[in-house]
């Protein structure tokens, strides 16, 4: 069995420091860029019950690609086992909770409520879009694949904000933490049922 590349005791502390971070680094580009990254954060009822609504899309596609044998999605599976797997095994759903809401937040800050309107400044809305998602599915590329498909479900956050021809930040947050808190449950359960299997 390959050695975890990650750190299982320091994962953690690590990972969201790390996304923590990601909200000062918006901060910083903020204010050289001259835009509040924070702006968007509308809190309201509609907005709670779009982003749950909206999780449930990619949650669905998720649990469908699991089920699938092709060799580009195994690689993908190995890789997010042997690197997160020992790591989420150690810890209590409600730390995957947390670490969820961080990474939720920390990047939709970044993403949306920054590099989306900055791009958009001076290329236009869908410009806005496309080139965030793309820069967001370089940032989560371990594999070709993952590419694409993070760039994909960036492009679903990205339309969520504008979402009703309203734009709120809080929504693409609510996806995004919500299905990051899926993933890593599902492959928990996956890590697992390997490691009863491999005894």
């Amino acid at each position: 069995m390959n050695e975890p590349s990650i750190d299982p005791d320091n994962f953690f502390k690590t990972a969201c420091y790390f996304e923590s971070a990601l909200i000062l680094v918006a901060v910083a580009l903020g204010w050289l860029a001259n835009i509040n990254p924070f702006e968007f954060i509308i809190f309201s009822e509609q907005a709670i019950i779009n982003g749950v609504i909206g999780t449930l899309p990619l949650c669905l596609i998720f649990i469908a690609l699991n089920q699938l044998q092709m060799g580009s999605l195994l690689k993908i599976r190995k890789v997010l086992h042997e690197t997160l797997g020992p790591s989420l095994s150690k810890h209590h759903w409600a730390d995957l909770f947390v670490l969820a809401a961080i990474a939720g937040i920390a990047e939709e800050i970044l993403f949306r409520g920054l590099v989306q309107p900055w791009i958009e400044n001076s290329w236009g809305v869908m410009v806005g879009l496309l080139a965030s998602s793309v820069i967001f599915g370089l940032v989560h590329a371990v594999t070709a694949l993952y590419f694409f498909m993070a760039t994909a479900v960036s492009i679903y956050l990205g339309l969520y904000l504008d979402y009703d021809n309203t734009r709120n930040l809080l929504t693409p947050i609510i996806i995004h933490g919500l299905y990051d808190f899926f993933a890593f449950v599902v492959i928990l359960h996956s890590y697992r049922l390997e490691q009863q299997k491999g005894k």
